[in-house]
């Protein structure tokens, strides 16, 4: 839910990457933070877990433009993937304005990954929130990978809403920003 801060004149919005543990969703947001102009983006936090890290900080689009008169601001939010954190994939998505489904393109992980969407949808819906409704994008992780599940397979699988989709290697920052162009520009179109 976008929160309003009429003394700073700005909107913040809340943007979770979900997605398989190792998926990529970090190397998404250590991505955007190392490669944004410094004055829009705020401190990088990391709450380290036993196996993964969740990572979060604001960031203020310079291209977006305004909603009514105020700056928007980005807060970005990974969660940990790993199975035994749901309760704190629950409490991260609580509240978001949008989320990027970061899937991993591996073969191996192919499970891992519907098991995550399937999730996410149900936390979603537990929260009153759908995922035809919610601000959503998709994006296809490692590609790289010679084992990488083919795109249209990805599409027919998860992609159940028509949402728009993307083609990353996140470590290289392939398909990163695009990614978080879409997502932020659903986003404003839904304030």
């Amino acid at each position: 839910m976008a929160l309003i801060n009429v003394a700073a004149g700005e909107v913040h919005c809340k943007i979770v990457y979900y997605g398989p543990g190792f998926g990529g969703k970090t190397s998404n947001l250590t991505h955007v933070h190392s490669h944004a102009p410094a004055f829009a983006t705020g401190e990088l936090v990391t709450i380290a877990t036993e196996t993964e890290r969740t990572l979060f900080f604001d960031f203020l689009p310079l291209d977006l433009g305004t909603v009514e008169g105020y700056r928007v601001r980005f807060h970005l939010f990974t969660v940990p993937g790993q199975p035994l954190y749901e309760r704190t994939r629950v409490t991260v998505l609580n509240g978001a304005d949008g989320v990027v489904f970061v899937a991993d393109s591996q073969r191996s992980r192919f499970k891992a990954t519907l098991q995550s969407f399937q999730e996410l949808s149900r936390i979603l819906a537990a929260q009153g929130k759908s995922l035809t409704t919610m601000p959503l994008v998709f994006q296809y992780n490692k590609r790289d990978a010679p084992d990488a599940v083919p795109v249209p397979i990805l599409e027919a699988r998860l992609n159940h809403v028509g949402a728009p989709s993307f083609t990353a290697v996140a470590t290289t920052g392939v398909g990163v920003f695009p990614t978080l162009r879409a997502i932020s520009k659903l986003i404003i179109g839904k304030l």
